[in-house]
């Protein structure tokens, strides 16, 4: 999403293919013939915003049972590695074993209920002992030894491993529900886009938590949108783009759009992934709460994770080719990060967010209006409503 170009770097992003997906979009604003998918204004009653109750109804029906994004493959990038993951309001374990396979348990001692593994780092392991009484696990969740085995009498080994949660690794990212029988067929048919994008392969190069104080979907609209793009980033990455020139469509519940750069398409071989990159911006909201915006050279997944109705944790993951392995490969990507970590999203997309729900909350307005760059919003919130009521 910035200027920054690697072509002085180690290794560029793989020459990929795009999906016929991705291509379609991107000839539609190329070929001038992206169209607006209403041409009629749009209202989302503002109560959907700022009532607890509903919010409530929201965290039930969504974040409690559909499969979700909850960290990029990258994260956990050889086997043997274990990360504590508290802000979904369960405390989760996400490990990969000795076979390379990433599991979700719920980071609880099957013996006293102890939580297994503290603090919120990656670390490596072979095994996770409990700390109140040893009891000792396997990254598979399997139970490898306890202490005094004679004094458990009978006790099935097999019978008390970690409890483990529906999974899914695909296109680069760790889904999980918190749910038995979750489909997690629409994750799967949208990993294809990042396939293309050779998410799987890609190095993390940052991670950072923010507390954001506005209600989650306000932060995702910010980017079903391209009404704001060059006005609320007038003084970072807006100069860059065309405006209001966009396109998407949707995989399942998950939305997919395009946005035109300034940069000229004409001669711009669509086919090469990292050509249609220097000309186009996507943005993925996946549903419920995940948004990935592949910039031309890295990737940036947020991933959200509601607490109230006005209070959100975002956590930002920045995916590069490759290992910087020079002083100047780091500060480009030190500079990218800042840019868009710090800049673009924390300084204006999560301001925005915290500033429409300090409004929304005065009672001045009882829906919020959109127009016809703005449809994203109408068309989200109607596959939150077709949940609810399902």
């Amino acid at each position: 999403m910035n200027r920054a170009t690697t072509q002085d770097l180690p290794r560029e992003f793989p020459s990929l293919e795009p999906t016929a997906g991705q291509l379609a979009l991107a000839e539609s604003i190329r070929d001038g013939e992206a169209q607006r998918p209403v041409d009629t204004i749009g209202t989302v009653p503002a109560g959907r915003y700022t009532s607890p109750d509903h919010f409530a109804k929201e965290k039930a029906a969504l974040f409690d049972k559909l499969p979700q994004v909850l960290a990029p493959s990258a994260l956990l990038p050889e086997p043997g590695m274990v990360v504590p993951h508290d802000d979904t309001g369960r405390p989760l374990l996400i490990t990969r074993d000795s076979e390379g396979v990433a599991h979700v348990f719920l980071n609880v001692c099957r013996h006293r209920g102890t939580r297994l593994v503290e603090g919120k780092d990656v670390q490596c392991a072979k095994r996770m002992v409990c700390p109140y009484h040893a009891w000792t696990y396997k990254l598979d969740g399997k139970l490898l030894a306890l202490p005094r085995p004679e004094t458990f009498p009978g006790l099935d080994k097999s019978e008390h491993s970690l409890v483990e949660l529906p999974s899914l690794e695909t296109g680069g990212m760790i889904w999980f529900a918190s749910v038995e029988g979750a489909d997690f067929s629409h994750a799967k048919a949208i990993s294809t886009d990042f396939d293309a994008f050779g998410m799987g392969d890609l190095h993390l190069f940052r991670r950072k938590t923010h507390q954001v104080k506005g209600n989650w979907k306000l932060i995702m609209d910010a980017f079903l949108e391209s009404y704001h793009v060059t006005r609320l980033h007038a003084n970072t990455i807006g100069p860059f783009f065309k405006d209001g020139i966009t396109s998407g469509d949707m995989v399942g519940p998950h939305l997919r759009s395009a946005v035109g750069r300034l940069e000229e398409m004409e001669n711009v071989d669509l086919n090469d992934m990292a050509a249609m990159r220097r000309v186009i911006t996507f943005a993925y909201q996946l549903f419920p709460g995940t948004i990935v915006v592949p910039s031309p050279d890295y990737v940036n997944i947020m991933v959200l994770m509601p607490q109230a109705h006005n209070h959100t944790i975002v956590e930002d993951f920045m995916l590069i080719p490759e290992e910087p392995k020079t002083e100047k490969a780091l500060d480009h990507w030190e500079r990218s990060w800042k840019l868009l970590d710090g800049g673009v999203f924390a300084n204006e997309d999560f301001r925005a967010a915290e500033l429409g729900q300090q409004g929304l909350e005065s009672g001045a307005i009882t829906e919020l209006t959109m127009g016809t760059l703005e449809s994203g919003i109408a068309r989200f919130d109607a596959i939150v409503q077709e949940h609810l009521s399902a």
